[in-house]
């Protein structure tokens, strides 16, 4: 088995579930290598995604696991086999590991939801939108990582999954560069909400005891759920969190916050008349 420099978060999770299923089944890895006819050495390294693994032997694994959904094996047979080489990869060794993490999930990824407090959310940013985020990092970026930043976050645009977002008013007033850019940034969002797999709901000021200022985050939903993620921001990346207690947490979290918004047709009015204010 060759041994990977990096594994990638797919290859990751894979690691983390099959580890997962073997805490479950109370075996140890020097168990469950003697189980599969290998050393202890190997199995620490398939669950720490460091090297790949057969389908046999995840279904192997997944008896002697007892696992017996079904539907969860093929789902991480699906993972185990998949070899097809990303276009995030291009961007490998260029940019933080983390940027090539959130493309590989979004591109895996059967529906996503998000709620967005601050900023416009990097799937409906425009061009210019995004330069002008990047450009406020502190240190500096160089010129050329600015450039590939936005190119990878504008490529990321061309995902085609159900995408439902959450969008709070500050978002949409806070202008990250000038009125012109704010302007062409709403109207952008405005002609993106009108796709058939896309739907945006605001969260207006004007709202009583809204207390989820805190809730800013991208659900992942993947074939099966127990494979879901979500997707926080961190001071240097992305965090992605995808244990069953706090899947659960963020769920709600989504369902509470997305009850207070306005509707998608009350928030293209909405959207509207803020850029006839600018």
């Amino acid at each position: 088995m060759v041994l990977r420099r990096e594994a990638t978060a797919r290859q990751l999770r894979l690691g983390v579930e099959l580890r997962r299923l073997r805490e479950a089944a109370g075996l140890t890895a020097v168990e469950a290598a003697a189980l599969l006819g290998a050393n202890r050495v190997q199995i620490s390294q398939i669950e720490a995604g460091l090297v790949g693994v057969s389908e046999q032997r995840v279904r192997r694994l997944a008896s002697h696991y007892a696992c017996t959904d079904r539907e969860f094996v093929e789902a991480l047979v699906v993972m185990a086999t998949d070899k097809t080489r990303g276009w995030w990869e291009d961007f490998r060794g260029l940019l933080p590991t983390s940027f090539l993490d959130l493309a590989e999930l979004e591109h895996h990824a059967t529906s996503l939801r998000e709620i967005a407090i601050l900023y416009v959310p990097g799937l409906l940013q425009t061009e210019e939108y995004a330069r002008a985020v990047f450009s406020a990092r502190i240190p500096e970026l160089a010129p050329e990582e600015l450039d590939l930043r936005v190119q990878l976050r504008m490529r990321r645009q061309r995902v085609d999954v159900s995408y439902d977002l959450v969008i709070h008013e500050s978002a949409l007033r806070i202008r990250v560069s000038d009125r012109a850019a704010s302007r062409a940034q709403l109207a952008e969002l405005l002609r993106r909400s009108e796709a058939r797999n896309v739907s945006v709901r605001v969260i207006p000021f004007d709202l009583d005891r809204f207390g989820g200022a805190a809730s800013a985050m991208t659900y992942v939903r993947s074939t099966v759920p127990k494979l879901d993620t979500v997707v926080r921001d961190v001071p240097h990346g992305s965090a992605f969190i995808d244990s069953d207690a706090q899947l659960g947490v963020f769920r709600t979290r989504f369902r509470k916050v997305e009850t207070v918004a306005l509707t998608p047709g009350q928030s293209r009015d909405f959207i509207h008349r803020l850029a006839k204010d600018l």
